[in-house]
């Protein structure tokens, strides 16, 4: 069999697969890549150690963050821009993971405290009104010490005084959702 003018075409190798496979990057993309993991590394430095524990860190990575946490200024910059780049190397996801669970632990935190805020207050202002809706939300709760706590409230916020059992209020509603 002689070879048509267009059959050399089969003789080619066929590239098309290994073209997309390859996966072209700009050199944009690298920089917001760089930028967002120097953001990373700044959230880490700016957490406390006890935070810190709860991330999985290797210890090259952990002495960086530590180092920073005490360097000012400039000096501070350039660890972070280190600390960026050591991300670079490393699996970013289980951070982002740990870290994210400690910020929506601190966001419920928040919102916890805001309710026992406006939950105190209404105590005070209603008294034995909105005692139903504590009882209902803790059952195990002191309803004597409870009005009293209230009646001292009330008695200080007539008088003008600091507002001692308004902050006695919020602790012993903040234990009884610790406990619930």
């Amino acid at each position: 069999m002689t070879k048509q003018p267009d059959d050399w075409l089969d003789d080619v190798p066929d590239n098309e697969e290994e073209d997309e496979e390859i996966i072209w990057v700009s050199k944009s993309e690298i920089k917001r890549d760089a930028e967002e993991l120097k953001r990373l590394g700044a959230e880490l430095v700016e957490l406390s150690k006890n935070s810190l524990d709860k991330i999985p860190l290797d210890d090259d990575l952990r002495a960086a963050i530590e180092l920073a946490q005490k360097i000012k200024k400039e000096g501070r910059r350039r660890q972070l821009q280190l600390i960026g780049k050591m991300l670079r190397s490393r699996e970013e996801d289980p951070i982002r993971q740990a870290l994210d669970k400690l910020k929506n632990r601190h966001n419920q935190q928040v919102a916890l405290f805001h309710k026992l805020e406006v939950l105190r207050d209404r105590l005070i202002e209603t008294g034995d009104d909105a005692m139903p809706d504590v009882l209902a939300l803790y059952p195990d709760a002191d309803r004597q010490q409870l009005r009293q706590m209230i009646r001292n409230a009330q008695k200080e916020k007539a008088t003008n005084k600091p507002p001692k059992a308004s902050r006695q209020i919020f602790q012993y509603l903040r234990e009884l959702a610790e406990a619930f």
